[in-house]
């Protein structure tokens, strides 16, 4: 399903990602952002936010998010028409 993603590092910078869909790549918005961050020399998140048509952040992209921001990062569900549906923490 098509998303997008943003995450912000430790030091204000934003990195931002769509889906991966490819025949031999798959990744989540989030978990694509994830890893510009971590590509980039990140330490760590403060925040992180999708927006999906999804009910909620799956659990892959919740650890993802974890690994690198620790488990009180928060992490914001919005959906298509922006409206943020859901916050929580990546623990």
């Amino acid at each position: 399903m098509p998303e997008g993603a943003a995450v912000r590092d430790e030091t204000g910078r934003t990195y931002v990602a769509g889906t991966v869909d490819l025949p031999s790549l798959r990744l989540s918005a989030l978990r694509t952002a994830v890893a510009m961050a971590v590509a980039s020399g990140a330490k760590s998140l403060e925040a992180a936010a999708v927006v999906t048509e999804a009910g909620a952040a799956s659990a892959d992209d919740l650890a993802a998010v974890r690994d690198l921001g620790g488990a009180d990062t928060p992490v914001f569900l919005a959906g298509p028409d922006g409206a943020v549906r859901e916050a929580v923490t990546a623990g």
